[in-house]
């Protein structure tokens, strides 16, 4: 089994470390700082193998140049679809990479919407799915699109729900909050909230959640649901037709009401 480290970095990212136990060498995914990332592996004594980028925001690509000269022999993978300047091999929807170092397939996923041309990655039940789907929610609308995004959360949806969902950033906690507008009867986010605002309280991360999880809590996942229907056309004051037109009334609520 993989070992999987998160790095926090600036106010609320997150940036994963993997490594197969007993190697020397890892793989980081979107290091927006170098620094946390130097740090962590210069005291565990690990070299950087390879560096996952998910999208082209700063916050995910901004410490990669720092990396490389400390790693130069280290590739960075990313997106085909966007313009990414540190980027040394694109990739799109279907490719996979063999990572000596981890032991096991890279398998990539297009999963665009946050940005244009979003990746995620799948290690085993692992998925790195940087900012198109959080813990409780999913990610603000960019340079993609509405639709790409109610697509691509319910191809996530559609994996096992084992999958441990290792998302970039710590915003559980309110974003369970909003799922509660959208839900208050929902007994499974009460519930959720409890548990990760424990976690919090003793300086712990409440990621990874699992895809299970996910599916029972987050309003972003669950647009065929009566009650959630029913929330989203209550607030845009007309019916929806479709999983579409529910995820685009959630996410634009979400963005001028509660943010």
């Amino acid at each position: 089994m993989l070992q999987i480290h998160p790095l926090p970095a600036f106010e609320d990212n997150y940036i994963w470390v993997i490594r197969k136990p007993g190697s020397e060498r890892c793989v980081v995914v979107d290091p927006g700082d170098e620094d946390p990332v130097l740090d962590y592996l210069q005291s565990q004594g690990l070299a950087l193998a390879a560096i996952l980028i998910t999208h082209g925001h700063g916050d995910h690509t901004g410490g990669v140049r720092g990396l490389k000269q400390q790693w130069p022999q280290a590739v960075v993978y990313g997106p085909s679809q966007e313009r990414i300047p540190v980027v040394e091999q694109q990739l799109g929807e279907g490719d996979e990479l063999s990572l000596a170092d981890l032991g096991q397939p890279c398998r990539v996923m297009d999963v665009p919407g946050h940005t244009s041309g979003h990746l995620a990655y799948r290690l085993g039940e692992a998925l790195f799915c940087g900012d198109t789907l959080f813990a409780g929610g999913c990610g603000r609308v960019f340079s993609g699109t509405h639709d790409q995004l109610s697509d691509s959360l319910r191809r996530i949806a559609a994996l096992p729900p084992q999958t441990l969902v290792y998302c970039a950033h710590e915003y559980t906690l309110a974003n369970l909050g909003f799922a509660l507008w959208v839900e208050p009867d929902n007994a499974a986010i009460v519930a959720r909230r409890e548990v990760e605002q424990a976690k919090r309280l003793q300086g712990q991360p409440t990621v990874p959640s699992t895809l299970g999880l996910e599916l029972e809590t987050n309003p972003f996942l669950r647009t065929g649901e009566p009650a959630v229907i029913a929330a989203a056309e209550e607030w845009a004051g007309r019916p929806l037709s479709g999983h579409r037109e529910v995820f685009r009334a959630l996410r634009d609520w979400k963005d001028r009401d509660y943010d």
